[in-house]
């Protein structure tokens, strides 16, 4: 069993995680699992691995202190700008660290999955730096409502395969991708969120985890102390939201709180509050909290975010909502679009969808801040890749 938030020997963080699947897979994943714990510690792999960060995605992002929310929220709050990474989101961090571990595999395909598309271009982008084949599943959905991403990733040299099963998102995308990698086990699949067999959610967390180690610098530098009250992000597969409170989760002084997608609301049935609505199964090779009805079967999510819109839950976070160390809300569509509105008017900063249901946190928790406090909020993304579904709701002024 894992103790004190962290992964054991067998990938597991206390009930949840694990590696379910298929044997033909055995090989690859123990050969993977190999490379990923001999890299961990490897001096000549983190400098190429941190120098890339520096110069090429443009770390550490800035901390940067909300004034106006601030005062509206009577609090201290500070963003951690993760929408100005190249490439618009903290997805870069990982695809970077799996992309330099491929490479020293030997490894010259790379497939991936992608929901709202920032996975997909980051890896990509990495693709496209380091000269490899990419591959990148998307549901047929998402490639709608995330064309501008779609585009780039067609523009950086990736092939995009549209999915058309389920409800053509990022479960489904991620089901065609495990598929083709079944049939093509000598791939390289980079997983994009703390979820799937061992190790890729201990590896996804351990690459994004320079958010946490970045917060820790820059809150001394701004406050004189390392850690905060508060840390706030949103949940889907988890990535981000791993990667700010990696550093934390042992710290019994901040206070973890986060956002999953309530959709219409966790009653309405067009939702994808897994952590609300989910029980114990077995997602994409490990065992996590998953929606599913009495039969056992997934049940399909909902939510105006294509980056949340995923039935299960990254393994870690099913264990921290279970053991108490975080507490989750379940955050509308309506709430998070306003609470992107928000934000864009007072800081002049447009979040992605998925960052705005963190940010819809702060109006959750109002009552509960006092005016000392100090919160860190991860903003994930940029807008950008939103724009056409914040027009649709976006009233101007008369």
């Amino acid at each position: 069993m894992a103790t004190n938030n962290q992964i054991d020997a067998n990938g597991y963080y206390g009930n949840f995680g694990g590696a379910y699947i298929p044997e033909i897979l055995h090989g690859s994943v123990e050969r993977l699992t190999e490379a990923y714990f001999a890299i961990k510690d490897d001096a000549t792999f983190k400098a190429e691995y941190y120098d890339l960060l520096k110069n090429y995605v443009g770390r550490p992002s800035p901390l940067y202190f909300a004034k106006r929310l601030s005062e509206l929220y009577g609090t201290n709050i500070y963003l951690k700008r993760e929408d100005l990474n190249h490439t618009g989101a903290h997805k870069i961090n990982n695809s970077l660290g799996q992309i330099l571990l491929a490479k020293r595999m030997g490894k010259t395909r790379i497939i991936s999955e992608t929901g709202a598309g920032q996975h997909g271009v980051a890896t990509a982008t990495a693709c496209a730096l380091m000269g490899l084949e990419c591959i990148v599943f998307m549901g047929k959905t998402d490639v709608e409502r995330q064309f501008l991403n779609v585009q780039k990733m067609r523009m950086l040299g990736a092939k995009v395969e549209a999915v058309t099963s389920g409800n053509m998102t990022l479960k489904d995308a991620t089901n065609e991708a495990i598929r083709y990698w079944c049939s093509n086990p000598d791939s390289f699949y980079i997983i994009g969120s703390t979820i799937g067999p061992h190790p890729y959610p201990d590896m996804v967390a351990f690459f994004q985890s320079v958010i946490s180690e970045e917060i820790k610098v820059q809150l001394q530098e701004h406050i004189g102390r390392d850690y905060p009250d508060y840390l706030m992000a949103c949940v889907g597969g988890g990535s981000n939201a791993m990667g700010t409170y990696y550093h934390y989760l042992n710290d019994e002084r901040v206070k973890i709180i986060s956002a999953e997608a309530g959709g219409l609301g966790i009653e309405s049935g067009e939702s994808a509050a897994t952590i609300h609505l989910g029980r114990e199964g077995i997602i994409h090779g490990c065992r996590t909290l998953l929606m599913q009805d009495e039969d056992g079967q997934i049940t399909e999510p909902y939510s105006i975010s294509a980056g949340l819109d995923y039935p299960g839950i990254g393994p870690a976070h099913a264990h921290f909502a279970h053991t108490g160390r975080t507490k989750v809300h379940a955050v509308t569509d309506t709430e998070a679009l306003d609470a992107a509105f928000e934000l864009t008017k007072l800081e002049g900063i447009i979040p992605a969808i998925e960052s705005a249901h963190a940010l819809a946190l702060l109006k959750k928790e109002k009552n509960t801040f006092k005016p000392t406090d100090i919160v860190v909020l991860t903003v994930s993304g940029r807008g950008d890749k939103d724009m056409d579904t914040y027009v649709k709701f976006f009233t101007p002024n008369p």
